[in-house]
């Protein structure tokens, strides 16, 4: 295909002004290929026309240009915010595009008169205080789990908290105060909150301190339970700095992001790690939208860097996210220079009210953490174009439409439960996990649902997750699950819901695979616990793909436990009905042979040996139970 002949070009060019705005090129059919800005319309827009040393990319573009538009802006910061709006609007081909994904997840302090402690993601809250960002679940979850374990704080949902009448597993587990039953004052839950508050802050020493003399007025009052409760308190917040004692907290960095841009094969990737109060909290690679670019194509790190400061920062909503998001400081493996970073940087500064400053060639810790983010960064590459095929495919099929966080896909950890019976007989429920990118047989369980109305599939769901997850947050991090797949819609969905909350759990975990038309492979719904709309992935899809091999093996593994406790159960009843057969020659039938199966698989002769088993009886068992 070729474009307008070029004196149709000039012609169209000559209309054109000298003015800051946004272009666009459109092909034969109308759509578009490329979105850019220029501080001067004319000149950059003849430039693709007039250069004879064109990048096998932008040469591509251009023999397919059929058309282009404007739009004349009044200063050139307008022309940046309207061009990212469009590249995000139209995602066009020959524009670098990354996910539009700043979903991170936040530790919230919320405002509540007992303050709940939960791991959060979406629009801030004034009311609430929020620390991170968090580059992943993986390490909110981490923070959560210690400022339970040392400062006891609740993680209830409200509707939990306010209807409690007695004191939860995690009171009991020593990971929660108890405030909802009153079991500590207002005064002294404020007490833990400010220690947790100094604790996140980075005051370590000053809370260790307090907690010592803390300790010793307990003791010098003779209130020894409470001096032995700070006593513990003070002995796992030193395990915890010194588990923590390797990372490095760089005293006045403050909060900085470090952008390390790489290309390999054609496949583009930004790592980003983030420094909060001087701490490395850890980083994401993220990845071009779509296809890869080709082999020849002509992108180099700073353009990559420029673009996708734009695209990840240029729209940050000021008011409905924690200002944290985009720090002051961002320090890139390459320099950028050039009227069009100034304008980006002049961007940021409006929308932000603070001046953002661009670092190249940092010294000391910094230079260590960029050595760091570009290291992550090959690897990150490596590891993607390694994913390409099989049950690989499926697994970053998976995370992508989940929107998991994951450094490599050997940390997904996906549990499954399924609920099998007969008529409400022999109730069974199965959980199977799916780790390491395959099936873990040697983890699957079994669960033997009682004291529940036979047929009550929601009774038994709400059972078995509580038996699973009653020691959650006792669970070593990489030892709990990033999904828990749910065999069932809504309903199933809302019990998992409720158990979740009630142990202190991110609902975000939960996904309902929700059976399609006629029950038809393909055309299942993924449904969420957490406000997220339900998805229908279409039976072409990869991810699709995982979870109904995920769920059909926990539905054939609740299947055949259950099939075994029926017969179990329908044989040990046969058994008991047969006359002569009292507790007592029940019990040394099924001592000699090792259970019912073997009682089963006997002889009439080997029957007879068992003393107080005559022929005739058995005979009389042989055939009740043949």
């Amino acid at each position: 295909m070729t474009n307008l002949p070029l004196e149709t070009l000039q012609k169209d060019l000559k209309r054109v002004p000298g003015l800051p705005g946004v272009y666009r090129f459109f092909d034969e059919a109308g759509h578009i290929l490329y979105v850019g800005k220029a501080k001067d319309l004319k000149k950059r827009i003849s430039s693709y026309f007039q250069r004879t040393q064109l990048s096998p990319r932008i040469e591509r573009m251009v023999k397919r240009i059929l058309r282009f538009e404007i739009t004349v802006t009044r200063t050139e910061t307008e022309a940046l915010i309207l061009e990212n709006n469009l590249i995000k609007e139209h995602t066009p081909p020959f524009n670098i595009l990354f996910r539009d994904d700043k979903s991170y997840p936040y530790l919230m302090l919320s405002g509540h008169d007992y303050p709940r402690l939960a791991s959060y993601r979406g629009k801030v809250d004034r009311r609430n205080r929020y620390f991170g960002p968090f580059p992943n679940s993986w390490a909110v979850r981490n923070s959560v789990q210690i400022l339970q374990k040392v400062f006891r704080l609740r993680t209830c949902e409200d509707p939990v908290f306010k209807n409690r009448s007695r004191p939860c597993l995690l009171h009991q587990i020593h990971r929660c105060s108890a405030p909802c039953v009153g079991m500590l004052s207002k005064e002294q839950y404020s007490q833990d909150v400010q220690q947790a508050l100094r604790f996140l802050e980075g005051n370590h020493r000053a809370v260790l301190a307090d907690l010592e003399v803390e300790m010793e007025e307990h003791s010098a009052a003779m209130e020894f339970e409470m001096a032995a409760v700070i006593r513990d308190r003070i002995t796992d917040l030193s395990s915890v700095l010194q588990q923590q004692a390797m990372d490095v907290v760089a005293e006045g960095e403050g909060d900085v992001d470090i952008l390390a841009a790489e290309i390999m094969n054609g496949n583009i990737c930004v790592n980003l790690a983030m420094v909060r109060g001087g701490r490395h909290l850890g980083d994401r690679a993220y990845f071009q939208r779509g296809i890869k670019a080709s082999s020849d194509a002509t992108y180099n790190p700073s353009e990559i860097l420029e673009t996708f400061i734009q695209q990840h920062y240029l729209d940050v909503d000021v008011n409905a996210e924690p200002s944290s998001l985009l720090p002051s400081v961002l320090i890139t493996n390459v320099a950028l220079k050039g009227e069009s970073v100034d304008v980006l940087l002049q961007g940021l500064t409006e929308r932000l009210s603070r001046k953002v400053q661009l670092l190249h060639q940092p010294q000391g810790q910094r230079k260590h953490w960029l050595s760091m983010a570009e290291g992550n960064a090959k690897i990150a590459l490596l590891r993607r174009i390694s994913e390409t095929g099989g049950q690989l495919a499926r697994v970053r099929a998976l995370a992508d439409v989940l929107n998991l966080d994951l450094e490599h896909l050997d940390q997904l950890r996906i549990e499954c439960f399924d609920i099998s019976h007969t008529s409400g007989e022999a109730t069974q429920a199965s959980c199977v996990v799916f780790a390491k990118n395959e099936m873990q047989s040697s983890e699957y369980r079994r669960f033997n649902i009682t004291g529940i109305t036979g047929g009550d599939d929601y009774a038994a769901m709400r059972q078995v997750l509580i038996r699973r997850y009653s020691n959650y947050q006792e669970t070593p991090v990489d030892k709990n699950p990033q999904v828990v797949l749910i065999d069932g819609g809504k309903g199933q969905v809302e019990i998992a819901r409720q158990v979740f909350s009630e142990l202190g759990i991110d609902i975000s975990l939960i996904v309902g695979v929700a059976k399609g038309e006629d029950r038809k492979v393909g055309l299942e719904t993924l449904i969420f616990a957490d406000g997220r709309k339900s998805l229908f992935l279409g039976q072409d899809s990869q991810a699709l793909m995982l979870i109904a091999q995920i769920r059909d093996e926990a539905h054939r593994f609740a299947i055949t436990g259950m099939r075994a406790k029926r017969a179990k159960a329908r044989t040990v009843s046969r058994l008991e009905e047969i006359e002569g057969i009292g507790a007592r020659r029940r019990q040394k039938l099924l001592a000699r042979f090792g259970g019912i199966k073997g009682v089963a698989n006997a002889s009439v002769e080997e029957l007879s040996s068992v003393e107080g088993i005559s022929n005739t009886l058995a005979e009389q068992i042989y055939r009740q139970l043949h």
